[in-house]
């Protein structure tokens, strides 16, 4: 990889000539199958070419989609795509996002968009140098069941948000799956821990104080964590976990009623509001495609309006989130390679 790679190489245009984003994908795991087969439901958007460091699964992933198979990262930036979806292991992130916004293409990169909070302001530099959108790959506000709440919310409010509560804990993970690489800077906070996180700062606001109990597995990297955090706006109750058996809801908490987003939250489907006066509400909103269509499609949307950040999810939700991170495994004692 040569996360200095040359400006010019594989320039992208400004916005697609004929309104169509084409996509590449570093890393061809679970998470880049789920995102090719989600740009179905994207409209005006496709899959054109596809590098990881693995080059056979990389040719028959490339085939599979009809896609361009490249030999190379630099292959890849230069091969004519208008943006670089990073779908691989998270230790990389932060380079490959370089190189790809210094290439002028822009950037959706898989949640953490980086390891720490030092990694993510060099993206983020090299992102208004470039005058690229770059985006933290957070589904859950994008999906219709959560832009629903927040409208009905709006229109028929609980009060402000003072409390949000969420976890999830999954057991069984393999000993050799990268959610438990000390070398791979796995982790239960990085890998389920930075959704929750994320829920935190969309509600409260940024956080002021953060408060970890947790313990660390055979591999080096955190299997249990209890965040209590302070907020501009409240306070968060939040686990993660990958060695106990946990529910996956979310609650929200205010003066005139609480919300609960049922399982799992992070996929959000359905919603029930209840309401101080005893009203209760039923939100019921199935989504399709597998759901990272949705937060796609409005990268694309934004890439076509010139712009260089989301509204939905802005380099400050990322920043505030990678914070927490850092504070958390700071306090675990877990430092990564280079850190």
């Amino acid at each position: 990889m040569n996360p200095t790679a040359n400006p010019s190489a594989g320039a992208a245009q400004e916005k697609p000539a004929d309104g169509t984003v084409r996509f590449g994908i570093v890393g061809t795991g679970r998470i880049a199958r789920r995102f090719a087969q989600s740009l179905s439901h994207v409209p005006h958007a496709r899959l054109a070419a596809v590098w990881s460091r693995r080059a056979e699964p990389a040719k028959a992933f490339a085939d599979e989609f009809g896609s361009e198979f490249c030999a190379s990262l630099d292959a890849l930036l230069a091969s004519g795509i208008d943006a670089l979806y990073i779908a691989t292991v998270q230790d990389s992130h932060a380079d490959y996002a370089v190189a790809a916004l210094r290439a002028g293409l822009h950037v959706l990169c898989e949640k953490p968009a980086t390891i720490n909070r030092a990694q993510l302001e060099r993206v983020l530099d090299a992102a208004r140098a470039s005058q690229r959108l770059f985006m933290e790959a957070m589904k859950p506000p994008f999906y219709p069941l959560y832009r629903r709440l927040r409208a009905h919310l709006n229109d028929d409010p609980i009060g402000e948000v003072g409390l949000v509560r969420a976890g999830c804990s999954v057991p069984g993970v393999p000993d050799d799956h990268p959610s438990l690489s000390f070398e791979h800077a796995g982790g239960a906070l990085l890998d389920i821990g930075v959704y929750e996180m994320f829920l935190a700062v969309d509600w409260l606001g940024a956080p002021r104080d953060v408060q970890t109990l947790g313990r660390l597995g055979s591999t080096g990297v955190d299997t249990f964590a209890s965040l209590n955090s302070q907020h501009e706006r409240g306070i968060a109750q939040l686990f993660c976990g990958l060695d106990l058996h946990g529910k996956g809801d979310a609650l929200l908490m205010a003066a005139r009623g609480h919300v609960t987003i049922h399982e799992p939250w992070w996929n959000p489907s359905r919603a029930t509001i209840r309401y101080a006066d005893g009203r209760v509400v039923e939100l019921d909103e199935p989504f399709e495609g597998g759901g990272l269509n949705y937060e796609t499609a409005h990268f694309c949307e934004l890439i076509r309006a010139g712009q260089m950040e989301s509204p939905l999810m802005p380099h400050s939700k990322s920043l505030q989130m990678i914070a927490m991170a850092d504070a958390a495994r700071a306090a675990l004692g877990l430092k990564f390679a280079g850190e």
